[in-house]
């Protein structure tokens, strides 16, 4: 057993703050996932949460960035979530969680720039279809948070492919120890202009024929979201086995997202549907495969079952 957590066993007891009981047995029945994942938490992902506690306490009482990246379906959410409980639970630690998703620009805002750059921002997912600035903001107000004071956290909801009303946002409140935003393409980084010629698949090859969407994506890489990702002390890589496993993930994720939709909800899709839609990522999900696990503190890298195969951590882990 290393640890209060119960790191080595399934079963572990650990007082949080408010003096309950947490256990690892209760965080995967309440996420709902295979009794598996307790040996990926004692393999992976609790040694490198016992990491990330060493990098907060190092920075005596500044706010630690994190950024977790990993494609759909990689359980980038679910272990920003255990993170924060363990942390929380076991050293007291306050942990705000920001997602990518969640900046989504609004329905009517990605129309609008539908029409006046490309038609395919439209549609959601890539670099270009964020609310930047709103990031921006918040991982500042965040890090410069007080005990008395508050930051509304946004929140999408993909099943009405819109951003909630903010009367829907969560609330932190300060101090915050650890900031975890994660997503599919924190930290992505832009490739060269001469690697955008050629189409990754027919989605670009049809809809994008002369390259303007992808090369609107890259630039949006280059230059805004670099500066977004600036604020990052350290990434850890979720690395998927293949592209082909990120498909049937990601149609699993969207089989979960229908039954627990509202009945209202009209954007959830079909497996057809989330193979056309899969293909907006393709481009900097690949690119990722290669770039990411050269400039990631900590590389984590996932079996076809979900489950967590390796934890590497760099020479020099941090944010390159």
């Amino acid at each position: 057993m290393w640890g209060p957590f119960g790191r080595g066993i399934a079963n572990y007891e650990t007082n949080n703050l408010a003096g309950d009981y947490v256990n690892l047995d209760g965080f995967i029945n309440s996420n709902h996932l295979p009794a598996e994942y307790a040996d990926s938490a004692e393999r992976c992902y609790l040694p490198f949460a016992d990491w990330v506690e060493e990098q907060i306490s190092a920075r005596q009482g500044e706010t630690y960035v994190l950024g977790i990246n990993g494609a759909q379906g990689t359980g980038k959410s679910t272990l920003a979530r255990l993170i924060s409980e363990y942390l929380s639970s076991t050293y007291q630690r306050r942990v705000a969680i920001l997602s990518i998703d969640d900046l989504y620009l609004t329905l009517a805002e990605r129309e609008s720039l539908a029409q006046q750059v490309h038609p395919m921002l439209r549609t959601r997912g890539v670099p270009g279809t964020h609310d930047v600035s709103l990031g921006r903001s918040i991982i500042e107000q965040l890090k410069a948070l007080r005990p008395d004071q508050a930051v509304s956290i946004p929140r999408f909801d993909k099943s009405r492919d819109d951003r909630c009303e903010a009367t829907d946002w969560s609330s932190v409140s300060g101090p915050v120890d650890l900031l975890i935003f994660e997503g599919w393409c924190i930290a992505s980084r832009a490739q060269l202009d001469a690697d955008l010629q050629e189409p990754v698949n027919d989605l670009e090859a049809t809809a994008d024929e002369d390259g303007r969407w992808r090369k609107y994506v890259n630039d949006q890489l280059r230059d805004n979201y670099a500066q977004l990702f600036s604020a990052l002390d350290s990434l850890l890589f979720l690395q998927a086995p293949s592209f082909d496993a990120i498909l049937g993930w990601r149609i699993e994720q969207e089989h979960r997202l229908r039954d627990s939709a509202a009945a209202d909800a009209d954007a959830v899709m079909s497996d057809a549907e989330v193979a056309d839609f899969i293909q907006y990522y393709e481009r900097v999900t690949l690119h990722n495969f290669n770039v990411l696990p050269t400039l990631a503190g900590a590389t984590i890298k996932l079996g076809l079952d979900h489950q967590a195969v390796s934890l590497e951590f760099a020479k020099a882990p941090g944010f390159g």
